[in-house]
């Protein structure tokens, strides 16, 4: 499906930074605005040079961006149902001079267009939205929304698309809350194993509520539970692993030493 013909003038937005302002982003002044997560999930991507990845979620662009200044060799793709969306990705794309290693394409996940329905890629990664349709209040901008509200694709529909389009040895890393992790393991585990649970602690006492699964498609290996990462220390600044991620971009390591 081509890209829409929406402009960044078709919304009000702002220009930002990710990565210490190594990434230029536009995204909409209201409604869900990329930031830390994205960072993260993008860090926790296991590429290599040539290989290909799906963004599944897309958005405006953010984690696929992060993703290529980290690792320039890689052939990304990006699903997003929202077409201002995909208009504004297609822009930060280019505006980021990434337009040889980055397409971003609108579409559903329930009917994804033939660019992305008919193959399948190194790496799947996926921002999945955070809240189940009824239990918490609906945001009142439309697209943030759809952003946080599984509406009628709940969780367990985006986990199995994201294991359809890897390949078999391949990746997929999801972010979400952590009450939703019960849901990410059955899901993931329907043809992934290998799976990391990695939690990130906001603070040293406070509990983690964001997590990061990441699983092997056709893995046999067992779950294992990471110690983490701590973003911010007691006085309330960046630890000195998380500023290295969400500053210059260093990956996370989600291999533990036995």
């Amino acid at each position: 499906m081509a890209p829409s013909k929406l402009t960044s003038d078709s919304v009000d937005v702002t220009h930002d930074g990710l990565l210490d302002r190594r990434i230029q982003l536009t995204q909409p002044r209201k409604g869900y605005r990329a930031g830390d997560d994205a960072i993260l999930l993008a860090a926790a991507v296991r590429a290599t040079p040539g290989q290909s990845v799906l963004d599944v979620g897309a958005g405006v662009g953010a984690v696929s961006l992060c993703l290529g200044a980290r690792c320039p060799e890689l052939n990304i793709t990006g699903l997003e149902i929202q077409p201002e969306l995909v208009a504004l990705a297609v822009e930060n794309v280019a505006a980021n001079q990434m337009a040889d290693k980055i397409g971003v394409h609108q579409g559903d996940i329930r009917t994804p267009p033939p660019e992305i329905g008919q193959l399948v890629f190194d790496h799947v990664v996926c921002n999945p939205p955070f809240y189940v349709a009824g239990r918490n209040s609906t945001p009142p901008n439309a697209s943030k929304a759809v952003a946080h509200g599984e509406g009628d694709t709940p969780l367990e529909d985006w986990l199995a698309f994201c294991l359809r389009r890897t390949i078999s040895g391949g990746t997929i890393t999801v972010i979400h809350r952590t009450e939703r992790l019960g849901t990410l393991l059955e899901g993931l585990g329907r043809g992934a194993g290998d799976m990391v649970i990695y939690p990130l602690w906001a603070r040293p006492d406070k509990p983690a509520k964001r997590v990061i699964v990441q699983g092997k498609v056709q893995g046999r290996g067992p779950t294992i539970l990471h110690p983490g990462l701590c973003l911010l220390d007691d006085r309330g600044q960046d630890t000195e692993q998380a500023h290295d991620i969400l500053r210059n971009g260093a990956a996370l390591d989600l291999i533990t030493k036995p």
